[in-house]
């Protein structure tokens, strides 16, 4: 086979199994190392927004109540304390999705996540990002 043939194939199976969801490219997000990140928060999972029990990007059923998040670089299962900057209020959640598509916010909470630490009525709040050791 051309190698012309070879990357269109390549390219081709790897779009289908990125939009199938069977593979998630991560890279290593340059906070991890780098302590508590400051950045705006949003949140997701407004009643009727995602069905209950919708598979979020890691596979695992959206709970729109559950201490989760989705971050565009972080690991599945990366547990993340999220402060809000304002009040001090903070909450520990677990990525399992993938977001915000908004790329002025660092992190997607669900609505229980950010009723929290700040009114759902807000939409976003300044935080500091903290990744939690192992």
């Amino acid at each position: 086979m051309p190698a012309s043939v070879r990357s269109l194939f390549g390219r081709t199976l790897a779009v289908a199994a990125l939009a199938a969801g069977l593979t998630t490219v991560v890279s290593v997000p340059a906070h991890a190392d780098s302590g508590p990140q400051a950045c705006t928060a949003s949140w997701y999972g407004a009643p009727g927004e995602i069905p209950p029990g919708w598979p979020t990007a890691s596979g695992e059923p959206f709970d729109s109540e559950a201490m989760a998040a989705a971050s565009r670089d972080l690991p599945f299962g990366t547990e993340v304390r999220v402060t809000n900057a304002e009040n001090g209020e903070s909450v520990t959640v677990r990525i399992n999705d993938r977001g915000p598509t908004d790329t002025s916010r660092c992190i997607d909470l669900t609505r229980g996540a950010f009723a929290r630490i700040a009114d759902t009525d807000r939409g976003l709040t300044e935080v500091t990002l903290e990744i939690l050791g192992d």
